[in-house]
């Protein structure tokens, strides 16, 4: 089999996973298979090699890896699954939007991986593969926490893709989420934090002082929707992309996504998940929005929202 290079740049919401894990997902290889490349100096982050002591260190969002002189496993590609559920919002040239289900991967670490969204879109739509990364993220855009229901798009076209995560970087997309969090919220605002992606695993995000070292400027706009029973409706627009930037936001406020094992009081009765949901994303020509799931309208039903 053919060696080839790649190149990777490391979005905001992936930084701070372990290097070898990042590179696991990314290449579709183990993490023996990551070990083995990083020893023979396959990896460069930021033009400069890196050795195997370099595994656990977080990537930094906006860091470019690339890997050199990668035999990648015959496997690379994901198993498609023609009878899993999938449910297409819209499509349009080169695009297609698909609703992500609360618990479902966006796309597989390995290639024995099934149940995840890519699984069954390729058997849909096959000439995804190869598009962008490539290998397991074949088409893959952009990227939902596993908990998080919604809007998700993919490319079906090299030159699209290109176009659409470079929207994405530009912060020329616009997205709006809906979560129900715990306590009474009013008002609306501009939040402006700077966070930072803590040394523990799995990754886990703070907020810090404006000056810390590794520290990011976020911004989003929150707007209270209504308030029953000890919950509050809110309406998320993100100006900036974080890992977890939403949850941490909230929590901040006194005021934590439901079902947030992370950064709240985590699973009850009254949330059997996180509720946070992506209602919509827009740029250009595309606008597609994203009806509530059930478990979401339940747990509004439950509260009187």
């Amino acid at each position: 089999m053919r060696k080839s290079s790649r190149s990777f740049l490391v979005e905001e919401v992936e930084a701070g996973s372990r290097l070898d894990r990042y590179l696991s997902g990314a290449l579709g290889a183990s993490r023996a298979q990551v070990r083995k490349l990083l020893a023979r100096g396959g990896v460069a982050v930021d033009e400069r090699v890196v050795d195997p002591s370099a595994k656990g260190l977080p990537v930094a969002a906006g860091s470019r890896i690339e890997v050199r002189s990668f035999r990648p496993p015959a496997s690379q590609y994901p198993i498609p699954e023609p009878e899993a559920p999938l449910v297409i919002l819209a499509e349009g040239d080169g695009w297609i939007a698909v609703e992500k289900p609360p618990g479902t991967p966006v796309h597989p670490l390995a290639e024995e991986e099934r149940g995840t969204l890519l699984n069954a879109l390729i058997a849909r739509s096959p000439e995804i593969l190869g598009v962008g990364e490539a290998g397991l993220r074949s088409g893959v855009v952009h990227r939902l926490d596993v908990q998080t229901s919604g809007v998700l798009l993919f490319a079906t076209r090299e030159d699209r893709w290109r176009k659409l995560r470079q929207a994405f970087r530009d912060r020329r997309v616009s997205k709006r989420y809906r979560a129900i969090v715990s306590g009474e919220l009013v008002g609306d605002e501009d939040l402006v934090l700077h966070l930072g992606v803590t040394r523990h695993r799995p990754a886990r995000v703070r907020v810090r002082p404006d000056d810390a070292p590794g520290s990011r400027r976020t911004v989003l706009h929150w707007r209270a929707v209504g308030s029953s029973g000890g919950a509050t409706l809110v309406e998320v627009k993100p100006v900036t992309g974080f890992l977890h930037q939403i949850r941490v936001a909230l929590a901040h406020l006194g005021h934590p996504v439901l079902g947030d094992a992370v950064y709240g009081a985590g699973g009850s009765p009254e949330a059997p998940r996180l509720m946070l949901h992506a209602a919509a994303v827009g740029y250009r020509e595309i606008e597609v929005c994203s009806p509530d799931p059930p478990d979401f309208r339940e747990t509004l039903k439950r509260f009187g929202l």
